[in-house]
């Protein structure tokens, strides 16, 4: 719930329960999402609007072994209740099989220590074109140095490679938590322009929630937006009689 205040009074509009999975620690299952209104009775509402905070869930696997994955292959049920699937491959072999078979929205990428392996084209062309998007855990660039210098490393090499196809994460402690603007002017640091640094909080996690209902669904989701009319369109829209008139 403390956490879920400072998210409501720094800006968020939407936040995801992250329940973390590693297969390393022990041997675990995927279970049944908390629902978001056993924990929460009464949300906050959002600053400027009359909606309140949207609670998402979210499945994080942390995968170091080819064999990890069959899990996300086979078609659990408890798999299907998350909005949200992220994996964090340790191996290269395990990142190319995430980028280009896995049914996931994002790529978690490890900012902690030195990358094992150097980012391929070819693989995160193919993650983008699935509609995958790639995340950065930007928490530990505040707490530590040697961390920050990973994390800057690391984040620069990925953006010469996916062209600003990211997202950003926070840990689960309201102190290290940041608003929109400041992890966006972060995104600056780790090689974003200005505005592929004001998608990665906005646009691009607007978009992984959207894919994740596409892959609950196994249908499409679509939006509208405001076509803009053109200069020629506005023109044969006035009646000839005041077009005559302003001629004249």
């Amino acid at each position: 719930q403390n956490i879920l205040t400072v998210c409501f009074s720094v800006g968020y509009s939407a936040v995801a329960l992250n329940h973390v999975i590693d297969f390393k620690e022990k041997k675990q299952e995927i279970i049944k999402p908390v629902s978001p209104s056993e924990l929460f009775p009464s949300l906050p509402i959002v600053q400027g609007t009359s909606k309140r905070i949207k609670v998402l869930t979210r499945l994080t696997l942390v995968v170091s072994d080819p064999s990890h994955c069959n899990l996300l292959r086979s078609t659990s049920a408890n798999i299907r209740l998350y909005d949200i699937i992220a994996v964090f491959p340790k191996t290269e072999k395990l990142f190319h099989i995430a980028c280009t078979t896995l049914d996931v929205d994002l790529v978690c990428i490890n900012v902690t220590e030195k990358m094992p392996f150097y980012f391929r084209r070819p693989p995160v062309n193919m993650a983008i074109d699935r509609g995958i998007y790639f995340e950065l855990l930007y928490t530990p660039a505040i707490k530590d140095s040697t961390m920050r210098r990973y994390t800057i490393s690391n984040a620069i090499s990925l953006m010469q490679i996916c062209k600003g196809k990211v997202s950003s994460q926070s840990e689960n402690k309201a102190l290290e938590l940041r608003g929109p603007y400041d992890v966006a002017n972060l995104g600056l640091l780790f090689g974003l322009s200005e505005s592929e640094a004001k998608a990665a909080v906005s646009t691009n996690c607007r978009a992984t929630m959207l894919h994740g209902e596409t892959r609950k669904s196994a249908c499409g989701v679509v939006y509208t937006v405001k076509k803009p009319r053109k200069v020629e369109e506005e023109e044969t829209a006035v009646p000839a009689c005041k077009k005559a008139k302003t001629q004249a």
